[in-house]
């Protein structure tokens, strides 16, 4: 019975909303951030990087400091407002592909998150998890939502229908032409319905956000044992999250481009490669796989696909099927000798929306020798890993909707 429930966010005023709201932190380049931090006083990353107020690069327990500082001077000035009664904030994307998004952000509960009634299909690093715990026990709020993911259901949808066809709170636009839209909602009869519908749910899934929301859990132990007086209801026992159903989700793949053939020539590799696929060269011709278990290569300006003897290989869970997988225990580990996938400089990852043009690029500009492209990874993939309590690879999944960072805000 997972517990979903409406909060009191912190957010923009609405003329100040589409000033505000910003891409997460690491996705701007140094150039962006400076520009955005240097024209737009209202930006949420003149919070993010309290730092550029100084001309400072600043960074652990100092910048949290500085960050809440940053924070509580936004509400001071009225850039924030809080709205008087909880709500679901029911969030709608419209973006540039013409693709839509439609979910509702609201809290969920960490302890959902330790009793695995919020599942997740991927390792987390303990020095990250710690860090960020670190960071949000000092500034006190949240404000990038963790994607979960729940099964398409019928009366949901009709009140998120229902809810998108009245005005909407937010409006607005993006220089990446991404349109999104917020209406907040606090009607109890609403309210009511939502959780009991996500209450009747066996589990929900973690699309996206999987630190956040360790550290959301690590948290709320640690608070919860210097409370004396814990109750169980306390905002530090939940974390916001935006929750979207199955259908709309968008899951792209990630391409792999590794540096060197570890010592091997050319056709060294590609004898090797023959013992575990069927290897066919597609010359010039910009190849992409067209099923599991096939994958295209792009080696010194030629196309191959690769297709998987499978007498070779055995399939004993959902890990052992995944293509991530399968790539990994068959070229990058035992040819190219890659062991660590997350740390391994040699290696590196382009996620599909890029395509492998993108691939291709980057190996005909000798910045890569090889490049590996994937099919993405299917909603129904990643549930069974997450059921069979298995981890995927590292960037398996680069998963949309993107939330913009501000646009609501979750205290504890």
């Amino acid at each position: 019975m997972p517990k979903i429930l409406p909060f009191k966010a912190i957010r923009p005023t609405r003329d100040k909303v589409s000033l505000l709201a910003s891409r997460s932190y690491e996705s701007y380049t140094a150039e962006e951030r400076e520009s955005r931090l240097r024209d737009n006083p209202f930006s949420f990353l003149q919070i993010l990087n309290p730092g550029f107020k100084y001309q400072k690069e600043i960074s652990g327990a100092e910048r949290y400091a500085l960050v809440k500082n940053r924070y509580q001077e936004f509400k001071e000035d009225e850039i924030f407002m809080q709205d008087e009664n909880p709500c679901y904030y029911f969030y709608k994307i419209v973006n540039r592909d013409g693709l839509e998004f439609h979910g509702i952000v609201a809290a969920a509960s960490a302890e959902d998150y330790e009793n695995n009634l919020i599942k997740k299909h991927e390792n987390t690093i303990e020095y990250r998890e710690n860090t960020f715990k670190e960071y949000l026990k000092t500034v006190g709020f949240n404000a990038e939502a963790v994607l979960l993911t729940y099964p398409d259901h019928s009366e949901i949808a009709k009140i998120i229908t229902q809810v998108m066809e009245s005005r909407a709170e937010y409006e607005f636009t993006t220089t990446y032409r991404d349109t999104h839209y917020v209406w907040n909602i606090d009607d109890p009869v609403i309210l009511n319905k939502l959780q009991s519908y996500f209450a009747e749910m066996g589990a929900l899934y973690i699309a996206d956000g999987h630190h956040r929301t360790s550290s959301s859990s690590l948290l709320a132990k640690e608070l919860k044992a210097e409370n004396e007086q814990h109750t169980g209801d306390e905002s530090y026992n939940y974390f916001m999250s935006f929750l979207i159903p199955e259908s709309d989700l968008k899951i792209y793949e990630f391409n792999r481009l590794v540096k060197d053939l570890n010592g091997l020539t050319k056709e060294e590799f590609l004898i090797k490669l023959d013992a575990v696929y069927r290897i066919e060269n597609r010359g010039v011709a910009y190849y992409k796989p067209s099923k599991k278990h096939h994958f295209s290569m792009y080696l010194e300006g030629e196309f191959y696909s690769l297709y998987l003897r499978k007498n070779n290989y055995t399939i004993s869970n959902a890990l052992d099927a995944l293509d991530t997988q399968i790539l990994y225990t068959t070229i990058l580990q035992p040819i190219l000798g890659i062991e660590d996938m997350r740390n391994d400089t040699r290696l590196d990852y382009a996620d599909g929306k890029k395509d492998m043009v993108f691939v291709r690029g980057e190996v005909d500009k000798g910045n890569f020798k090889v490049g590996f492209g994937l099919l993405p990874v299917t909603i129904d993939e990643m549930k069974q890993i997450a059921d069979e309590g298995l981890t995927m690879p590292p960037k398996s999944t680069y998963i949309e909707p993107k939330l913009r960072s501000g646009v609501t805000i979750y205290e504890f």
